[in-house]
C-alpha cells in the first residue's frame, strides 16, 4: 500500500503531541506530511519542525492527504470533519470531540445540538466509508490497557469507576470561553476519564458476548471556584476563564445499572493528576496516568534544571519531583495514533471510534443539564447502536 499522508489542522499543542507519535508508528507506512492552520507563522513553524509542507486552508491541503487530523479548537471540529470526510479523507478528532458553543441558548438546547453534531460527523463518515477516529488518549494508556486485558480475561463486571483529570490550568489561549471550547473542566478535562470509564463498560459488555454496556442517565454539580468573591488569587492557578466552570463531577448510571465517577478541576497545583480506580467483582485497578514515580529527582536550585523537561504543568522545579521517563507513552498518545494508522490501512474500526465519541459528547451536555438542574438526574440521548458501531 501507498504511504498514508497524515495532514494536521492545528499547530500548537495537541498537533506537536500527535508529531512525536507519528515518528513512532511502525508496520505501516505513515507520516505527516502536511498542516494547514490560520497563523501562517505558527503553521511554517509546525512545517518545518515536522518536515511538512504547509497550506494557506484546509481546502488546499485536502488534494495532498489521506488522513486529516483535527487538532484545532473544538468549535472548529465539526466543520473541519465534515469537509475531510466529504472529499474521502480518514479523519482523526482530538477531544473533545465536537460540541455545542452558542451557551445563550441554555443548557437543554446545547445537550441537542451537541449531540446533533455528533450524528452529523459520524453519520457522514459511515456514509461515505472512511475510517472515523476519536482521539482519547485515555482509552490507550497503558495502564487502562491492562485494565482492558483483566475485565476481559476474567470476565469481569465492573461496579464502579472513579476517576479524574485535574491540573493548574488550560495551555490553550481559547480555554475558558464559552463559543470556542464548548464548555469548561467538564468537557475539556473531564471527557478524558469520561470516556475511559464508558470504553472499559464496552469492553465488559463485549466480553460477556453481549453488545456495549452504555451511560443511561447522569447527574451532575459545577463550579466557578476561582471567580468566588472571596477567592484568593496568589498566582499560581489560572483564572482568566471567560464563561465557564473550573470544577465539575459527574455521576454517570450505565444501562446495566453500575456507576462511575467522574471529576475534573483547574485547582489541582503540583502537575497533572490523571487517575483512575476500578472497581469490581473480582479484582480492584488504579491506573495512574500522571504522575508516574518511574524516577525520583531532588534538585536544590530550579536554574538546574532550565534546559531539562521534568512533567506537564509541574510548577516549580525545585524539591523533589517525578520526571516523567516519557510522558506521551504513560499516557497513551503513542499507541493511539499506532492503531489509527493501522485502521486507516486496514479498514477496521479504532479501539476509540464513534461510539465512544458520541456517548462521551452525549454524556457531557447531559451533564451540564443536570447542573443547570441542580444536580437532577437527566437521561443521556445515546444514538442507537446500529447507527453508530
Amino acid at each position: 500500500m501507498a504511504s498514508l499522508r497524515v495532514g494536521v489542522v492545528g499547530s500548537r499543542f495537541a498537533a506537536h503531541l500527535h508529531l512525536a507519535a507519528y515518528r513512532r508508528v511502525y508496520g505501516v507506512d505513515a507520516r505527516l506530511a502536511a498542516v494547514t492552520s490560520p497563523t501562517a507563522e505558527r503553521r511554517e513553524g509546525f512545517a518545518r519542525e515536522a518536515g511538512a509542507t504547509p497550506y494557506p486552508s484546509l481546502a488546499a491541503m485536502l488534494p495532498h492527504v489521506d488522513v486529516v487530523d483535527v487538532c484545532s479548537p473544538p468549535a472548529t471540529h465539526e466543520p473541519v470533519a465534515l469537509e475531510a470526510i466529504e472529499a474521502g479523507k480518514h479523519v482523526i478528532v482530538e477531544k473533545p470531540f465536537t460540541g455545542a458553543f452558542d451557551k445563550k441558548e441554555g443548557m437543554a438546547a446545547l445537550l441537542a445540538g451537541a449531540a446533533a453534531s455528533a450524528d452529523r460527523i459520524v453519520r457522514a463518515a459511515r456514509r461515505r466509508g472512511v475510517v472515523l477516529a476519536y482521539a482519547e488518549n485515555w482509552v490507550y494508556a497503558p495502564a487502562v490497557q491492562k485494565e482492558r486485558e483483566i475485565v476481559e480475561k476474567t470476565g469481569a463486571q465492573i461496579l464502579w469507576m472513579m476517576g479524574g483529570e485535574s491540573h493548574s490550568g488550560s495551555h490553550s489561549p481559547v480555554y475558558g470561553i464559552w463559543r470556542h471550547a464548548g464548555g469548561g473542566s467538564l468537557v475539556g478535562k473531564g471527557c478524558h476519564p469520561l470516556t475511559a470509564c464508558l470504553y472499559l463498560k464496552q469492553v465488559e459488555g463485549r466480553a460477556h458476548g453481549a453488545r456495549p454496556m452504555r451511560p443511561a442517565a447522569v447527574s451532575c454539580r459545577v463550579h466557578e471556584i476561582t471567580r468566588l468573591p472571596r477567592f484568593q488569587d496568589r498566582g499560581f492557578l489560572r483564572t482568566d476563564y471567560e464563561d465557564v466552570e473550573d470544577f465539575s463531577q459527574l455521576h454517570v448510571t450505565f444501562d446495566d445499572g453500575t456507576v462511575a465517577d467522574v471529576f475534573a478541576t483547574e485547582l489541582v497545583l503540583g502537575g497533572v493528576h490523571n487517575w483512575l480506580e476500578v472497581f469490581a467483582n473480582n479484582h480492584r485497578t488504579t491506573c495512574r496516568l500522571n504522575p508516574v514515580n518511574l524516577l525520583d529527582t531532588y534538585n536544590p536550585e530550579a536554574a538546574q534544571l532550565r534546559d531539562v523537561y521534568v512533567v506537564e504543568k509541574i510548577g516549580t522545579k525545585e524539591g523533589w519531583s517525578h520526571p516523567a521517563a516519557d510522558e506521551e507513552w504513560q499516557q497513551g498518545f503513542y499507541a493511539e495514533i499506532q492503531d489509527f494508522m493501522e485502521c486507516c490501512a486496514s479498514g477496521r474500526r479504532p479501539q476509540s471510534g464513534a461510539l465512544l465519541a458520541h456517548d462521551t459528547v452525549a454524556a457531557l451536555y447531559a451533564g451540564y443539564v443536570s447542573a443547570e438542574r441542580g444536580g437532577q438526574e437527566v437521561p443521556v440521548p445515546t444514538a442507537p447502536f446500529a447507527e453508530v458501531e
